[in-house]
């Protein structure tokens, strides 16, 4: 208990002031190899034709590997968690999107394998790509994948989907329906170091990999997937991660660079570039969220209907996984008692995207507080005393049915108006988080205490 309230100094902060912190791309191991890989140039592409024997014939060049060198070349890091993958690790017959990784080589330096990268012989038919989230259900729109423009497995929807009360009757007894669209845009995590793995082959058969993974047992348990190995064949070497933010959760450098590896039997290091970065690392999802709120004239939300759609890119990765979040977070730090949340995966010829500082709730919290201040313009009411009506209190149930023990929505924007000296009226200025009672229990919040009629998809009940 001593470090609570204390101002403590950080446990790596002089290694990293004095320049003795060691990443990644700072270890150097006698003999290693560096890899280059060839990646697409279109979004969306059938490859007709695909030739290395250039490539592995220049000299300082040892490996070259594409799909066929890999075991197991569809895995996913939520697989384990019953969430299907559906990416390869190595385009097989087409790709998706722009940047995607068909080949990769090993090499005696970074020059020799640009170069043997530059001789790979390949040819493509180019297909119409597609990036319109809001055109996915449109039959016209190109098919990202044989199943649909959606991911497809919420149970027995091809969507996650959040019932709670009765929405048509919350609509009807409204006195105002505000309805607004709200689309955060993709965002790079732009760390200041790249993508790097290094991997070693041990004597013993077991591979040591140094990564700069931030999910370092989900790493590992991909490329055992990928290779067919048991996790007691690697081992696996992290440390200060240069910047991730989230981008480097899922990423297939280790495996790519492990195949390699084996196959050269020397070690062999990955180090992308910044134009790698950019073009092929994972991004901050693009969202389109639809809302319309059904009100009282005095400030009560009723019900909330929304649609969401999540710009997964060309494959799934963790969008499944921030789409639920996504639906459970709709309703914000707020009590709606009628919901009706629809929320799709849709597939593009984007880079896939993953996660990134609380994804799939940053981009819900942004649409639900930027409507809340429409809401609060519409009816002419001041915004703080808007959120403190409808804030979560103990006893109030979220969408899918979890009862609030102690939710801190009121004490917040209490200590938050104080503290910018915002005047709230007394009736405001005394309310706390406790039970629903009096004014704060109107009749539409009588039947959600404490539980509700909610049912959510895939989830159970």
């Amino acid at each position: 208990m001593k470090a609570v309230g204390a101002r403590l100094p950080r446990y790596d902060g002089v290694a990293h002031v004095t320049g003795q912190t060691q990443y990644v791309d700072d270890i150097r191991i006698r003999g290693t190899l560096w890899t280059k890989a060839l990646r697409s140039p279109h979004h969306n592409a059938a490859i007709t034709r695909l030739d290395t024997s250039k490539a592995e014939a220049l000299p300082g060049v040892h490996a070259v590997v594409t799909h066929k060198d890999v075991p197991h070349n569809v895995y996913g890091h939520l697989e384990a968690l019953g969430i299907p993958a559906d990416e390869p690790l190595l385009a097989v017959d087409e790709v998706r999107y722009k940047g995607q990784p068909i080949a990769a080589v090993a090499a005696v330096d970074e020059d020799t394998a640009r170069e043997a990268v530059s001789l790979i012989e390949i040819e493509y038919e180019e297909r119409p790509a597609f990036f319109d989230i809001r055109k996915a259900m449109d039959p016209d729109s190109p098919q990202i994948h044989q199943w649909g423009p959606v991911y497809p497995h919420f149970g027995s929807y091809n969507h996650r989907r959040v019932r709670k009360g009765d929405i048509d009757a919350a609509f009807e007894q409204a006195d105002t329906i505000v309805e607004g669209v709200y689309r955060p845009q993709a965002i790079e995590h732009c760390p200041i170091e790249p993508q790097t793995a290094l991997v070693v082959p041990e004597a013993n058969g077991r591979l040591t990999i140094y990564s700069c993974t931030q999910a370092m047992y989900f790493s590992m348990g991909v490329v055992a997937a990928h290779l067919q190995w048991p996790l007691n064949k690697l081992k696996f070497v992290g440390g200060t991660v240069g910047g991730g933010f989230g981008g480097k959760v899922d990423t297939a450098s280790e495996t790519i660079s492990a195949l390699l590896a084996l196959k050269a039997k020397r070690p062999v290091k990955w180090r992308w570039t910044r134009e790698e970065e950019f073009l092929a690392s994972s991004t901050r999802a693009p969202w389109h969220m639809e809302l319309a709120d059904a009100v009282t004239s005095d400030g009560w939300i009723l019900g909330r209907r929304m649609t969401t759609l999540h710009d997964a890119g060309a494959y799934a990765r963790f969008s499944p996984y921030g789409v639920t979040k996504h639906a459970f977070h709709h309703t914000g730090a707020y009590t709606i008692p009628n919901v009706h949340f629809d929320g799709f995966v849709v597939f593009t010829n984007r880079v896939p995207t993953t996660a990134m500082r609380g994804f799939g709730v940053t981009s819900v919290s942004f649409a639900v507080e930027t409507h809340m201040n429409r809401i609060a313009e519409v009816l002419g009411i001041d915004p703080l005393q808007l959120r403190l009506k409808n804030a979560n209190r103990i006893g109030d149930t979220t969408p899918n049915r979890v009862v609030l023990k102690d939710p801190s929505t009121v004490p917040v924007v209490l200590a938050a108006a104080d503290r910018v000296g915002y005047d709230l009226p007394d009736e405001y200025k005394s309310m706390t988080n406790e039970r629903r009672s009096g004014d704060l229990l109107p009749p539409h919040l009588v039947d959600q205490l404490g539980g509700s009629d909610a049912s959510t998809n895939g989830g159970g009940r």
